[in-house]
């Protein structure tokens, strides 16, 4: 049953809202005003922030019209959407961080003290109660499924802005895993972190470490707090906001908030209030004035804190964004940062290895260009560009016995402190059995023997130790050139015909045919002495596979541009040198580089004397005599005396305990050597001879009267040797050039 006065007081309610929203219609700035002071006490942020504050006013007087269109409309009309300023208000809290639930609070609050202002005015219109308290009523309902309408649309427009905002961080952070660290370099890194965190997250970002960061493998509670800049990057040009370039030190106050975080290791998110600069955001008034000119609003510090250690502080700060950051954004630094500290320790780390690797390897590497008679020398030596650091290449030359010379190359597997290190210990190794004089292939034999040595020494989590070696024995007297290879890629040689470009030559450099034995470390397996002669002014050249191997060019292709640019090589071995790593090696090698370039000499028929001798006591003076007509004709009469006996001595010792055949054979180079050979192998060796002893005194006499003297071992016997010193002022012999 329908109760037709109903429906009438309801029309006559709608008309009655209708007059009552006309009559408020001039008044509506009014109302939004009264509005705000109700709201002013309990949500403070609507003051705080003057773009919420501007906005704000906007929003609520679009609300009071919004609600007085709707008194206005005919009944049964549907509720309108919400105003476009709440909508961005609701996107501009979600950008502020603000909880949605303080936005519905403010929402019910404000609404609810519309409906008082229009009930209280109610009166001034009718003094009919019923119809008020209808109106009332009606007033109620309408204003809240506004209320319920207008908040699911808010709230939607605060979650989009939200997801937008997580999706945009969520790339943020995305993009900083993959775009820093991408290199193990200190500045690059910081460089990186500046680049992706000022493309849409802070307007200045600036990166210090500390001083003792930088310069110790591990710091532990900074004491010194003195940072230099590693990196800064601004949206705009010369980055105005900072009047520190990169490279500059700076410390601050002790009680600053950076040094604060620093020590403590927590970050700080800093709002600035109006145009008040904290001292360590603008140290002097100038500066002070350019950060306001900007509009510098909030900052960011977050330590940047790695295995235990506090390595520097990273800043980040608005001006332009006018957005300020919130904590949402100070979690989001603090992840970007850590991820970031981590790839800057390990640069830091790996730095300082590299830097130590590489002290410690040139340390052990001659320090000097190596100048002997016998050779000619050039070298170089690279360490790697790439990640994988320093290496464990080396060279060397060692003088030998009888005015020849070894040349040595070698390449340690791995890299790092632990290769630089070994190393070290193969090139001394190499040195003790060349000083044996042992030949190429027994001395590979030995030093296969050592790195077996190390291998059982070292720990699992060290890997196991494995290197190559070339190993070569030129001889200036014979002109030969013997060698033998652990692993190690064959020499290059270039024969006269062959070398420098005025010569017009169009012969070939060459490998010569070396039978390449297993790396060392591997045990049981032999090596091969092969030996060839160079003609005079021949080149040999040494390297390991870094200088012909890459990650664009094979082997073969190394070694043909090798060649190419060994047979125009020039006169001079430095410039040939830099030509073949500019034609191999354009850019920062891969792997480390060891070249060494040797042009052979041969010394002067003329300053070498033989005498072959019986196994028989009374070729001791015949031997004695020969000496001293040798040193005559050398004009070194004054070294008769010594050399006679030196000669006897090693003379007697041959012919009593060794075989036939027996050779002396005197070589004037930049020392006098006397050299004594026979077919027997067992070598003499120094004694303390009794009082009463008729022998025993001999070889003591030799080493009293020579500078150095030893034994040396071949294939068929021994050569017992003693070194002198030329008299001081007289000429100095060398190979011929």
């Amino acid at each position: 049953m329908a109760f037709p006065y109903i429906r009438t007081m309801g029309t006559e309610a709608d008309a009655f809202l209708g007059q009552l929203a006309r009559h408020l219609r001039p008044q509506v700035e009014k109302l939004a005003g009264l509005l705000l002071q109700r709201l002013n006490g309990e949500f403070p942020e609507l003051w705080e922030n003057a773009d919420i504050e501007v906005l704000t006013l906007e929003e609520t007087a679009q609300h009071v019209t919004a609600l007085l269109d709707l008194l206005e409309s005919r009944p049964g009309a549907g509720v309108p959407e919400a105003p476009p300023a709440a909508l961005d208000i609701a996107r501009l809290y979600a950008r502020r961080g603000i909880p949605v639930s303080r936005l519905l609070r403010a929402y019910r609050l404000g609404h609810l003290s519309l409906l008082e202002q229009l009930q209280a005015e109610a009166p001034r219109l009718t003094g009919d109660w019923h119809m008020i308290n209808l109106a009332t009523v009606r007033l109620v309902a309408i204003g809240f499924d506004y209320v319920d309408r207008s908040s699911e649309e808010v709230v939607a427009a605060y979650q989009e802005e939200r997801d937008r905002l997580l999706q945009r961080r969520l790339a943020l952070t995305d993009r900083a895993s993959k775009r820093i660290g991408t290199t193990l370099d200190i500045s690059r890194t910081a460089e990186e972190l500046t680049e992706v965190c000022t493309e849409d997250f802070a307007d200045l970002v600036t990166v210090d470490l500390l001083d003792s960061a930088l310069d110790e493998a591990g710091t532990g509670p900074p004491e010194a707090l003195t940072q230099r800049r590693v990196a800064q990057r601004s949206v705009l040009d010369d980055c105005p906001e900072s009047p520190l370039r990169v490279g500059g030190t700076h410390t601050y106050p002790d009680d600053s908030e950076p040094v604060r975080a620093l020590t403590t290791g927590r970050s700080v998110l800093h709002h600035i209030a109006g145009t008040e600069m904290p001292p360590w955001v603008a140290p002097s008034e100038s500066r002070g004035r350019v950060l306001r000119e900007l509009g510098l609003h909030s900052v960011l510090l977050v330590p940047l804190h790695a295995r235990g250690d506090t390595l520097g502080l990273v800043q980040f700060m608005r001006h332009r964004t006018s957005v300020p950051f919130d904590d949402d954004d100070l979690l989001l630094a603090r992840e970007i940062v850590s991820r970031a500290a981590v790839s800057i320790d390990n640069a830091r780390r790996y730095t300082h290895e590299r830097s130590t690797a590489l002290a410690l390897q040139r340390t052990l590497l001659p320090r000097n260009t190596v100048e002997h008679p016998a050779v000619e020398t050039a070298s170089r030596y690279l360490p790697a560009g790439s990640r994988a650091g320093v290496g464990g290449d080396w060279y060397d030359v060692i003088p030998l016995s009888g005015a020849r010379v070894a040349l040595v190359v070698g390449d340690v597997v791995g890299h790092g402190l632990h290769a630089a290190a070994t190393m070290g210990r193969l090139r001394t190794a190499v040195r003790a059995f060349a000083d044996i004089d042992l030949m190429p292939d027994e001395l590979l034999a030995h030093l296969d023997d050592v790195v077996i040595r190390m291998q059982r020494e070292e720990s699992a989590d060290e890997g196991e130790t494995s290197a190559t070696c070339l190993y070569a024995v030129y001889d200036p007297v014979s002109r030969r050139c013997s060698l033998a290879s652990a692993g190690h890629v064959p020499p290059t040689v270039v024969t006269p015909s062959t070398v420098g470009e005025a010569t017009g030559a169009s012969g070939e450099a060459g490998l010569p045919e070396v039978p390449i034995g297993p790396p060392l470390g591997l045990g049981g397996l032999p090596f091969e002495t092969i030996e060839f002669e160079l003609p005079e002014e021949s080149l040999l050249v040494l390297h390991t596979d870094g200088l012909i191997a890459g990650r664009t060019r094979d082997v073969d292709q190394g070694l043909a541009t090798l060649r190419e640019v060994l047979t125009s090589a020039p006169d001079s071995l430095e410039e040939t040198c830099e030509r073949l790593l500019a034609a191999l090696l354009p850019g920062r090698p891969a792997d480390d580089v060891a070249l060494l370039v040797a042009r052979t000499r041969a010394l002067d028929p003329d300053h070498v004397a033989t005498m072959d001798l019986p196994s028989d006591p009374a070729a001791v003076s015949g031997a004695r005599r020969f000496a001293s007509d040798v040193l005559t004709a050398w004009d070194l009469e004054d070294l008769s005396f010594t050399t006679e006996l030196v000669v006897s001595e090693l003379v007697t010792n041959a012919i009593r305990y060794g075989r036939s055949p027996v050779q002396l054979r005197l070589i004037l180079q930049s020392t006098l050597t006397c050299e004594v050979s026979d077919a027997s192998s067992t070598a003499p060796h120094l004694r303390r001879a009794r009082i009463f002893d008729e022998g025993g005194r001999g070889l003591l006499l030799v080493a009293q009267c020579a500078e150095r003297w030893g034994t040396r071992h071949g294939r068929e016997g021994k050569v017992i040797w003693a070194e002198q010193a030329l008299p001081a002022g007289g000429a100095s012999i060398t190979a011929k050039p």
